[in-house]
């Protein structure tokens, strides 16, 4: 008898090994599932049509206000939707998804996991960086007007001033925060410009001799020399200039509680479609995304993956993509929508208007062609 007595520890063993393997597994699960991870999960967010409404106030005070609101100029009606579309962010500075929701958000094709360093980097908080996305939006949208107006053949009186200078740059010592830009070389840069015009003509000089600045200081012009230095391949004078425009006539964008700079040129085109007789988007519903500069250049966003599903779930058939987005879209592109890409507002609104007109779209840019 005693030749089979240590069969039945060893089972015993073998349960009580499986038994700890399992409730290990069940105590990781739980630890996971609460657990802090070092990410942020970006989802679609809320989407706008900016020839629409959006809901604002609470109670019996909220009411449905335009988003694109012009005074002092003819307007014409609009139809169908030019959506502009936002990123949800899944945790913030402090507050961090868990691991399940992670892991979770690997599976999902219109979610995306980043490091919280990309939007919260070391000593950054929640508050600060909301400040600066509504910065952003503010700054975006006056481009956005300009880049409209100007579209439309308006003339802009335009100041660059100066927000900042880095110390130690070309500049430094020479051009003060507050001044305002005039000229660059003899280039009046004064009407219809922006930073990317200046920076432009500042690339153009390159570092090999002084340009010259004319600069208007407590209301008195005058010039300066400064030789751009190269910094990581490009001629910089090291100052940060912010556009003041003199529109001919209001316009005001009544969006509440977005930031950041991605609608630029949603904006702008529903700016122009409101300026302009007949329905741009052929009344279709179209999304998009992407920066505008003053002069109608359409830059790249984040999150493209998360607009487009969010552009698909809302009923559009039509979007918009930056070019330099491209990489991103192909191979993430929801059943149903049509993308096109886009590198100016010029190219955007002539796209559109073919769109519109029913004409065959074969020679209009996508992405992956």
């Amino acid at each position: 008898m005693t030749l089979f007595a240590p069969a039945p520890r060893r089972r015993s063993r073998a349960r009580t090994v499986g038994w700890a393997f399992v409730i290990g597994a069940v105590v990781l699960g739980l630890l996971a599932s609460f657990l802090p991870s070092p990410y942020l999960i970006e989802v679609p967010g809320p989407v706008y049509n900016t020839i629409g409404t959006q809901r604002q106030g609470s109670g019996k005070d909220a009411k449905d206000v335009e988003l694109i609101q012009i005074d002092g100029a003819e307007t014409y009606p609009t139809s169908g939707a030019l959506d502009m579309l936002t990123v949800g962010i899944q945790g913030d500075a402090t507050n961090r998804p868990s691991w399940t929701s992670v892991v979770r958000a690997l599976f999902s094709r219109s979610e995306a996991v980043i490091p919280a360093s990309a939007i919260y980097p070391e000593g950054t908080t929640t508050q600060q960086v909301n400040e600066q996305d509504a910065a952003d939006m503010q700054s975006s949208q006056q481009s956005a007007v300009a880049a409209a107006l100007i579209h439309q053949g308006e003339e802009l009186p335009t100041r660059l001033e100066v927000g900042s200078v880095q110390p130690g740059s070309a500049a430094d010592g020479t051009i003060r925060k507050g001044d305002v830009i005039t000229a660059f070389d003899g280039e009046q840069l004064t009407t219809n410009v922006d930073a990317g015009t200046l920076r432009a003509a500042v690339a153009k000089h390159g570092t090999s001799s002084p340009a010259t600045v004319t600069i208007e200081r407590d209301g008195v012009s005058r010039q300066v020399e400064v030789t751009p230095r190269d910094e990581q391949g490009t001629a910089l004078l090291g100052v940060g200039v912010t556009e003041r425009y003199d529109f001919p006539f209001q316009v005001k964008i009544a969006l509440q509680d977005v930031g950041g700079p991605s609608a630029g040129m949603m904006f702008a085109l529903g700016i122009i479609d409101e300026l302009t007789p007949g329905k741009l988007n052929g009344g279709k519903h179209v999304a998009g995304t992407g920066t505008i500069t003053a002069d109608g250049e359409v830059g790249a966003i984040g999150g493209i993956r998360q607009k487009l599903y969010g552009a698909k779930d809302a009923g559009a058939t039509v979007f918009l993509a930056p070019a330099d987005n491209c990489d991103e879209v192909v191979g993430h592109v929801p059943a149903g929508l049509d993308v096109y890409k886009v590198a100016t507002l010029d190219q955007a609104v002539t796209d559109l208007q073919t769109i519109a007109s029913g004409k065959s779209t074969d020679g209009l840019a996508r992405c992956g062609s």
